[in-house]
């Protein structure tokens, strides 16, 4: 048939597919912040082999504002997207988010994956931290500071001094995103760790980067070569982290390349077997890896409460303590505990996060307004400023933690109240200034 253009809106994904179709299925995944229009400059050519579908992040361009709770989640929406056409195998290519997206295809459903592209991509984005602290801006000045510094992290400095139109349409682009839904993939992104799990990606998988990219550049792209068994690296000169943007000639011609020549055959189900492709070459890099081998060490003796039915519910506590506090504060914190305070950090991990901050019965919106008044209560300054932070990461905005500062006022005293005003405020312009 011939080539066709549908746009349509769905209750989990906006898409739209163009190209024959009959043709092989093409996936493009856009990156945090961006629309589907990121890839029109990919389009002519990639039409001429596939039918291309292209999708936009909830609450980007227009798509209903249905936050995803993890890439996980967002990587189910699309398949159930895909599952209302019939499409089962394809192709797919992704930037940033949209490669987080393509990473978890291919370690949880590898059924349905032909081939990979990564571009702009890595195993983990910067730390939990980074994007956490986004939301608190984003939460409490919306999208604007974002919007305005998106060119500086996408663009390289001439692109964007040469392009002032594609400058402005990045710009409005976050701009019109839907501020809870960036939020809610900024945590889906900071939740986001794949390192140990590279070697279960199966299929052929081309790793793409700007050779200035500041966000995720050439050494976490060298990463998933390294950790994925038949990947291969291409560092594209001039560009920076939306490279399909900035150098568009050369991505296509890339991803033309690439998918053309590398697509794994699918499962025959009449014989059993799947054909077996050539071994691959494991790359071998010149540098040490960037991420060193941790050191084992041994730790201290812990109850026996497996032996007494009961789960430990240290991991619980540690994965809740860091998504609270901060992997920043968290670290400082352990490294300097020793044989005296290591046994009363590990009963804060044990029991305060993994028992009380662990339990449903709460969300972390009303656990934290109780610990910050019972902190003012009891006059616990030297702990106020953390949970002041971990409160903004919790979701709470600063107008009500205001309200629930005013709250202690009448009920733990004006002077404690006041010195609890002095704490959070400053903690508040140092979380919600936007770095210019």
């Amino acid at each position: 048939m011939g080539a066709v253009s549908e746009t349509t809106t769905t209750p989990a994904l906006q898409y739209r597919f163009d190209g024959p179709e009959d043709a092989p299925v093409l996936i493009l995944g856009p990156s945090l912040g961006t629309t589907w229009h990121m890839w029109d400059r990919q389009m002519p050519d990639l039409v001429k082999q596939w039918r291309v579908f292209r999708f936009d992040l909830p609450g980007h361009g227009g798509a209903h504002a249905y936050p995803v709770g993890s890439v996980a989640d967002l990587t189910d929406r699309l398949l159930a997207t895909l599952d209302r056409f019939g499409v089962q195998r394809f192709g797919y290519a992704g930037c940033a988010l949209g490669g987080a997206v393509g990473m978890e295809l291919a370690l949880r459903h590898p059924e349905r994956l032909a081939s990979l592209a990564l571009i702009a991509a890595s195993p983990r984005f910067g730390s939990a931290d980074e994007f956490r602290q986004r939301g608190v801006i984003v939460r409490t000045n919306g999208l604007d500071p974002i919007a305005r510094t998106s060119p500086e992290r996408w663009f390289t400095s001439g692109f964007a001094a040469a392009q002032p139109a594609i400058t402005d349409w990045a710009v409005q682009m976050v701009r019109t995103t839907d501020p809870g839904c960036y939020i809610a993939a900024c945590e889906a992104l900071a939740a986001f760790d794949v390192r140990a799990e590279l070697a279960g990606v199966g299929v052929p998988t081309l790793v793409l980067v700007g050779s200035d990219d500041q966000v995720t550049g050439p050494a976490e792209a060298r990463t998933l070569v390294a950790g994925i068994p038949d990947a291969r690296l291409a560092v594209v000169p001039g560009a920076s982290h939306l490279v399909p943007v900035e150098q568009p000639a050369a991505v296509t011609d890339l991803l033309v390349r690439h998918f053309s020549t590398a697509w794994q055959p699918a499962f025959d189900s009449t014989t059993g077997q799947t054909a077996i492709p050539t071994a691959p070459v494991t790359p071998v890099l010149t540098s040490a890896p960037p991420h060193p081998v941790p050191i084992a060490e041994i730790a201290p003796a812990v109850p026996d409460l497996q032996a007494a039915g009961r789960v430990d519910p240290y991991d619980a506590g540690i994965k809740v303590r860091r998504e609270v506090l901060g992997d920043a504060h968290v670290d400082g914190v352990l490294a300097q505990a020793d044989d005296f305070s290591g046994d009363f950090q590990e009963l804060l991990t044990r029991y305060a996060w993994g028992e009380i901050w662990d339990r449903p019965g709460l969300d972390r919106r009303s656990r934290s307004i109780a610990t910050l008044t019972a902190l003012v209560a009891g006059g616990h300054l030297d702990e106020l400023a953390s949970h002041t932070r971990a409160a903004l990461r919790n979701g709470l905005t600063p107008s009500e933690i205001k309200e629930v500062l005013l709250q202690t006022a009448v009920y733990c005293g004006v002077p404690a109240a006041g010195s609890a005003f002095r704490v959070a405020q400053q903690v508040i312009r140092e979380e919600t200034t936007p770095t210019e």
